[in-house]
């Protein structure tokens, strides 16, 4: 079995540029206002999530590892 994220948005930082959609348009949704929502807030680990994460350009979306919490993204500085 593959690694499970946790996936969630800072709805306080998003500013709902809409990449995340682009990149992975069944992970996440634009609500009413234009903020980022994950489709499932637990999802299986793959490339289009993390490069929605990854493209966001202010980084509003964490992912950690769903058994552990162990940050996947934004890398620590």
């Amino acid at each position: 079995m593959g690694d499970r994220w946790s996936v969630e948005v800072d709805r306080g930082v998003c500013i709902g540029s809409g990449m995340c959609v682009n990149h992975a348009p069944d992970g996440f949704r634009l609500d009413s206002a234009r903020q980022s929502h994950p489709v499932d807030p637990e999802a299986d680990a793959n490339e289009r999530v993390l490069a929605a994460a990854e493209g966001c350009p202010v980084e509003a979306i964490t992912l950690a590892l769903a058994d552990t919490g162990e940050v996947v993204f934004p890398p620590e500085d």
